[in-house]
């Protein structure tokens, strides 16, 4: 199935009283793409825990890949990198406990591990996150490679398509039952900066699929899992 921004239940949406959580190197707030952010919370271990301010601007480009298609949601910064984009399994793990405890209904993780000895440590956040009503969104395969936590159960597992417009969605259907969700790799255009010198990856798809969901989840009034079978109940007039 495939949608764009158009159909329902995105449609006429902003992803208003929706909290989305950013796991990533932390957020800048003010930022033109992102405008003011102010929740957040230093994981890294390197500096306060307010210190939640991106030195990198990995984060600061999900958030504004989320922001441009969920312009009313609240955005929450969990910094789990420094001046790297790398971290540790605990880190990860604490990241998604907090944010769901913090209130966030969707949590976005534009990262993965391929290290499947921590898949049980990462499934016991995922679970956390779901007693508490939140959706983790993360990468699940990119250049033929399984990441944690995105193929997890319970997770919205992401792929990267440079075929499908940045303003589209595509949910598919798995043998098994389960489905994987698929979108644009490129983030928020940057005026005057051609696209191919511009960031992209399956980390902004992740992105793009987190700004699709605050939608539908300020559709159905605030229930994660809800948004998530609302999509996969509802016809694709653009596909």
């Amino acid at each position: 199935m495939r949608f764009t921004l158009d159909d329902s239940p995105f449609a006429g949406r902003t992803g208003a009283g929706v909290t989305v959580a950013v796991l990533d190197s932390g957020i800048h707030s003010g930022h033109p793409h992102v405008g003011e952010v102010v929740r957040g919370i230093n994981l890294a271990g390197t500096r306060e825990p307010t210190e939640w301010t991106d030195r990198v601007g990995h984060g600061t480009a999900v958030a504004a890949a989320i922001r441009e298609k969920s312009p009313g949601a609240e955005l929450v910064a969990v910094r789990v990198f420094d001046r790297q984009l790398a971290t540790n399994v605990e880190v990860l793990a604490d990241g998604i406990v907090w944010a769901a405890d913090a209130g966030a209904q969707l949590i976005n993780l534009s990262l993965g591990t391929a290290n499947f000895a921590n898949a049980h440590r990462l499934a016991q956040a995922v679970a956390h996150a779901t007693s508490r009503g939140a959706l983790v969104v993360s990468a699940r395969k990119s250049n033929d490679v399984e990441w944690l936590p995105g193929s997890l159960d319970g997770v919205v597992g992401v792929v990267a398509d440079s075929i499908l417009e940045r303003e589209m969605l595509e949910v598919i259907r798995r043998d098994d039952g389960s489905s994987v969700y698929a979108a644009s790799p490129y983030p928020r255009p940057i005026p005057g900066v051609p696209r191919e010198r511009n960031l992209f990856g399956v980390s902004f798809a992740v992105a793009n699929v987190t700004g699709f969901l605050a939608r539908a989840l300020e559709t159905v009034g605030g229930d994660a899992i809800t948004a998530v079978r609302v999509i996969l109940r509802s016809s694709a007039p653009s596909g």
